[in-house]
């Protein structure tokens, strides 16, 4: 019998603090998630803890409503955010949303060390240079995946040089 990703999330303990410098004072630190609609049982899951964790999330689900301006906002708020957390599935994978999203974070100094794909379910669509990124599994240990991401989230990464 399949572990259905619920059934992991009940054993997770942890208590972190992610905070960063600006202007020389502490501030959260904003990170955007980016997932499909598909997934959206998991970001949920995972933004609760993540939020518990002390990263200030922007979740388009909780953030956007109808008659809202989508592009506006989404734009907006990857504008404002410091880190891009990207849950990666098939579905996430043929979203053009998502792959907008990414791109953008790709493309932006703002984004650098913290564009950090979460692997919810593989996917042979995962763009080339995201592979080249850290990458964090959500099962078969949510707890870990979690410290896992604010580490990243928090410290930031450098990329390993393309190989030539």
């Amino acid at each position: 019998m399949a572990t259905r990703f619920v059934d992991l999330i009940s054993n997770c303990d942890y208590a972190y603090s992610v905070k960063s410098q600006r202007n020389g004072r502490a501030y959260l630190m904003k990170v955007f998630l980016c997932y499909s609609q598909e997934d959206s049982e998991i970001a949920k899951v995972l933004a609760g803890r993540l939020a518990d964790a002390g990263l200030d999330l922007w979740d388009p689900a909780e953030t956007l409503f109808p008659g809202d301006n989508w592009a506006l906002r989404i734009g907006e708020a990857l504008e404002k955010s410091d880190a891009m957390i990207a849950l990666v599935s098939p579905a996430s994978m043929k979203s053009p949303s998502v792959r907008q999203e990414i791109e953008y974070a790709l493309g932006s100094p703002r984004y650098k060390g913290r564009l950090l794909p979460v692997i919810v379910k593989p996917s042979k669509d995962m763009p080339w240079i995201l592979k080249r990124f850290p990458a964090v599994r959500i099962e078969p240990d949510l707890e870990e995946a979690v410290r896992q991401i604010v580490d990243h989230i928090k410290h930031g990464f450098e990329l390993a040089p393309a190989n030539t």
